[in-house]
């Protein structure tokens, strides 16, 4: 029995439910979310909760026993809120389907992080790519890059460095920071040779993060390459499945043109982490940097979302806006969100295809919940949750989203705009790619995002006169645009 976790609140029924009530409450549920009911992915999860509610709290002797474990949590602080706002309220009558959005805002609670320890332990592993094509200026730089980052690490954290080409090395195995001299010393010994095979880095990596995992820990791999990993990716996405499901993430950092973004994409979105593009060497230090301080900066680790819609309503995309712009798979559930910063709000936004023919009134549409470590208080496994429901009328009055979610669907729509003219060209519909290319040169100067709006228009050029995109444009459109997501909402807090 986990006293930590308010059975009452999964089962909808307050501390002074009957048992009546609690059986009412487990049928409402069943009929919502049973997997013989509802096939959505995240029903299944959310039902484990709902089943193991009713177990307990639906034995007289269990419950006793939990309500008396249960006091010890009775003042225990709101860690991180849940808020959960749709687009509309209100829903028209209509016999199609129709798109509602969901903007999930969570919300570490205010000046936490200082009551207790002011950064995070680091469990950080960097696998760095040095094959031949690493040669020069971009090597160089990663070096100064691994350099600064032992600078700001403590004692209390923990380093791994790997390198890799066609095989890997444990450059520094996993240890406490506390010679800095010596391992600034190894950081210089990196020489670049070989081929890019990024399964043996990655899997060299997970290992040494594993030697001091910890769940009060953030258990992190970077792996930063500029090449194509062939013939070992599905070995990777396996790899990567295993390390989330022992609590680490996996942030990945390509350089210059020739990796793989959707690899590497997938790779990252398994994991709760993030993908960076990095398009000149100079760049590499305030990337990598920037990575570390925000993982400095956890407030709550191993954050997961679980999405359950009713049985008729179908999951159509889920979106991290931020920290880190990410596309989230949603075919694995619980998703995987990351880090939560301290005094920050992570946002994700849920697009749910609601069924034609709903009957006026008010309907249930998805639960939410959402865990994650507290670090700072040592709270594991803490959970919040949200049912969310809106009303079907003939005649809805007139509604605009809220700023928050009209905010994020502008910035998606350049985003997923970028995606359409990727698409186009690549299926030999020139015309089409470059009038989409036009128009989004046209929403970028328009939103004041000149230097994108630029790049947009020579790629609309450049398919004209080559039929193709240049990878670095196309990569400069794909990130640029997503990075927009992460952007503040004007007159909101800061996210």
């Amino acid at each position: 029995m986990d006293a930590s976790q308010n059975l009452y609140a999964i089962l909808g029924i307050p501390p002074e439910a009957t048992q009546d009530d609690i059986r009412e409450a487990y049928r409402v549920a069943a009929r919502r979310f049973h997997p013989d009911a509802n096939h959505n992915e995240g029903a299944e999860h959310v039902f484990r909760d709902i089943a193991t509610a009713y177990e307990v709290l639906g034995n007289p002797i269990e419950r006793t026993g939990y309500d008396t474990a249960r006091r010890k949590y009775q003042d225990e602080p709101s860690y991180f809120t849940l808020r959960v706002t749709p687009s509309k309220r209100v829903l028209s009558l209509l016999d199609e389907p129709q798109v509602l959005y969901l903007l999930l805002e969570i919300v570490s609670m205010r000046g936490a992080a200082q009551q207790k320890r002011q950064t995070a332990r680091l469990n950080l592993t960097l696998v760095l790519d040095r094959s031949t094509s690493m040669k020069g200026a971009r090597l160089e730089r990663v070096k100064f890059a691994a350099q600064q980052i032992i600078e700001q690490l403590t004692a209390d954290d923990v380093l791994s460095v790997v390198t890799f080409s066609d095989r890997a090395d444990v450059l520094i195995p996993a240890s406490m920071v506390t010679d800095k001299l010596s391992l600034r010393a190894m950081i210089n010994m990196m020489q670049a040779d070989g081929g890019t095979e990024i399964f043996h880095g990655l899997s060299a990596g997970v290992e040494q993060c594993k030697r001091y995992l910890g769940p009060r820990m953030v258990n992190h791999v970077i792996l930063l390459t500029d090449g194509r990993t062939f013939g070992d990716e599905q070995r990777c996405l396996d790899l990567a499945e295993g390390a989330a499901s022992d609590g680490i993430s996996i942030s990945a950092m390509g350089i210059g043109d020739e990796w793989n973004d959707a690899f590497l994409d997938s790779l990252a979105s398994r994991t709760g982490g993030s993908t960076t593009y990095i398009n000149a060497p100079s760049a590499v230090v305030k990337f990598l940097n920037e990575r570390v301080r925000t993982l400095g900066d956890a407030y709550a680790e191993r954050i997961h979302v679980s999405i359950a819609p009713d049985a008729d309503v179908k999951l159509e995309s889920v979106f991290r806006l931020s920290p880190n712009p990410q596309a989230l798979d949603l075919t694995r559930q619980p998703i995987p969100l990351g880090t939560l910063e301290a005094n920050k709000t992570a946002t994700v936004l849920i697009q749910l295809q609601m069924p034609a023919g709903h009957k006026a009134g008010f309907r249930t549409v998805a639960r939410v919940d959402v865990t994650g470590d507290i670090l700072s208080f040592g709270r594991l496994g803490y959970k919040v949750l949200s049912d969310l429901s809106v009303e079907v009328s003939e005649s809805p009055p007139p509604e605009e989203p809220p700023l928050a979610v009209l905010d994020a669907l502008g910035k998606l729509t350049l985003y997923r705009m970028q995606q359409k003219a990727e698409n186009s060209i690549a299926k030999g519909n020139l015309v089409e790619g470059t009038r989409q290319l036009e128009n989004l040169a046209t929403r970028l100067l328009a939103s004041g995002h000149e230097d994108l709006a630029q790049m947009a228009m020579v790629e609309a050029r450049r398919v004209s006169n080559t039929q193709s995109l240049s990878e670095e444009g196309r990569k400069s459109l794909k990130y640029g645009t997503r990075m927009l997501l992460a952007l503040p909402v004007p007159g909101g807090e800061e996210t």
